[in-house]
């Protein structure tokens, strides 16, 4: 068998900030032309800073970048693409209003003397399409296509440009189960074409379906190249974190109590008029978790929103612990005893430039044993924020320093000792472990199992289906603004079944989804 050409390598990759933060400590890591290769890590391990190195998005304080043999300084992105090199990011970055063709072809458009040659873009894009089976309609609108079509319009956009590498960032972090089975095939074909692919995930049961070989980042090291072959899931979490980590989600049965959240005949709309929310009702319970699962985009976080006074709702009733909540505020529904974990941390989780100690404390100010008669008692906010750094695992160097420096990982972690350490009736978790590895993973599960056994209500809203599945007692699905599944027990029901309501291809009758209110 002929051996794979090395189409990237990295030697001795340091990066030190300016913070003073060394990312990468001596990094090794090289790729093979025609591999699919995973890289994985914790939160803050320094994959992402590697990542925007060999895209040009970062330069390395020292280390030799090579590809295709050529030793390379990769000083912009424009010059990794001219390298051969894309990368889709987590979140997309697609112009909603423009086509499918015209985001592919931005900034490179095939031109007819001073104009676009439209015809010709529409061609090539429906041929490149057409080659790798992503079937996306080159003449449809970003914002009228699905989450899963979104990203082959990622990929084709690297493709289109000339990438013969490909680095995926998280890229089934928000697919159903079918269309995580639909990309796995994209990128297989691919491969079979000689193209590589790094791919970047948390997801390991996928790391090891897909990948052919795997480099393991722990706290800016390299912890060795393995074979798939050669690793277990265990394996690969116990080098990622350095212990241990449970991977299966350990619950005992619940202890159902009286309702918590009791949501009627739900209706919320956009200014545009536009329906997010359509007639939903449903009952959460204390010591229960209420899953809510859906692919992004049906309703889900316009539910969130109006739950925790965010976002105002058009016609329905939602009582929360006994209290009608329509003429209420965020402050009103926090004084209620309910926590909210929101689903972007850094635009409404956190203040990203103040410390930890001020972001986990910032519901609490004004309370008595921090603040009397206008006067802050320093000491007493001090010992709070070490407290809530040490509980709660948050890796720092101090409390103080500001939020937005530590990793996803462990900002998630000060979002929950903020919301959790109030001790509330009611907790709104949405996407709780977004983009947050193993380990952080591991300790928020957790948390919330624990909320749930000492008979606090958990409503969990994730794109995760192993999570969904894992961690929650029951199970609403939702599309297109609709409740189209209830499942009272959430473990008689797989990935696969799920994801067929998530994409509408079934739906129960109304009397089975009328369950989810226990007849209230």
């Amino acid at each position: 068998m002929e051996e794979k050409k090395e189409v990237l390598r990295m030697e001795n990759i340091v990066k030190v900030y300016s913070n003073g933060v060394m990312a990468n400590k001596g990094i090794n890591f090289s790729v093979l032309a025609g591999e699919i290769h995973a890289l994985s890590g914790e939160n803050g391990a320094g994959k992402s800073t590697l990542m925007k190195i060999i895209f040009g998005e970062e330069q390395p304080t020292s280390g030799d970048i090579y590809v295709n043999g050529e030793k390379t300084i990769i000083s912009s992105p424009q010059l990794a693409i001219s390298l051969g090199i894309g990368m889709v990011h987590q979140h997309f970055m697609l112009v909603p209003s423009l086509t499918v063709a015209e985001n592919v072809i931005l900034g490179v458009e095939p031109r007819k003397g001073l104009l676009i040659n439209r015809k010709k873009a529409h061609r090539q894009v429906e041929e490149m399409a057409d080659k790798f089976n992503m079937q996306v309609s080159p003449r449809a609108r970003i914002e009228d296509l699905t989450v899963g079509q979104k990203q082959k319009v990622e990929i084709l956009k690297a493709l289109f440009r000339g990438a013969k590498i490909l680095i995926l960032d998280e890229p089934t972090a928000v697919l159903t189960p079918q269309e995580t089975t639909e990309l796995f095939e994209e990128l297989k074909r691919l491969k079979s074409n000689g193209y590589t692919i790094i791919f970047i995930s948390h997801k390991l049961n996928e790391v090891k379906e897909l990948c052919d070989r795997i480099s393991i980042i722990r706290q800016g090291r390299s912890m060795g190249l393995y074979d798939m072959k050669d690793v277990t899931e265990q394996d690969i979490s116990n080098l990622m974190v350095g212990r241990d980590v449970i991977l299966n989600i350990e619950k005992k049965p619940p202890e159902i109590g009286d309702p918590t959240i009791r949501v009627k005949d739900l209706n919320i709309s956009g200014e545009n008029g536009k329906t997010f929310v359509n007639n939903v009702s449903f009952l959460l319970r204390e010591g229960e978790i209420l899953g809510i699962a859906g692919v992004e985009g049906n309703g889900q976080s316009e539910l969130a929103e109006s739950l925790t006074g965010l976002r105002k709702y058009n016609s329905g009733s939602i009582e929360m612990c006994g209290k009608e909540i329509s003429g209420c505020n965020i402050k009103d529904i926090r004084a209620l005893s309910v926590s909210h974990i929101p689903e972007d941390r850094m635009t409404t989780g956190v203040a990203p430039a103040l410390s930890i100690t001020e972001n986990t404390l910032s519901d609490k100010i004004s309370q008595e044993k921090f603040s009397k008669l206008g006067i802050i008692d320093k000491g007493k906010i001090k010992q709070y924020g070490l407290e809530m750094a040490k509980d709660y695992q948050v890796l720092c160097k101090n409390p103080d320093v500001r939020i937005d420096s530590l990793s996803g990982g462990n900002i998630q972690k000060a979002v929950l000792a903020r919301e959790l350490s109030s001790d509330p009736k009611v907790i709104i978790a949405n996407q709780p472990t977004r983009g947050v590895d193993v380990g952080a993973t591991e300790f928020i599960r957790k948390r919330l199992i624990k909320m749930r056994d000492n008979k606090k209500s958990v409503l969990l809203i994730s794109s995760d289906l192993n999570e969904v599945l894992g961690l929650s007692d029951s199970i609403i699905v939702m599309h297109d603004g609709q409740i189209v599944a209830y499942f009272p027990d959430a473990g008689k029901i797989s990935e696969l079944e799920l994801g067929k309501y998530m994409l509408g291809i079934e739906k129960q009758s109304e009397s089975e989804i009328k369950e989810a209110c226990h007849g209230q």
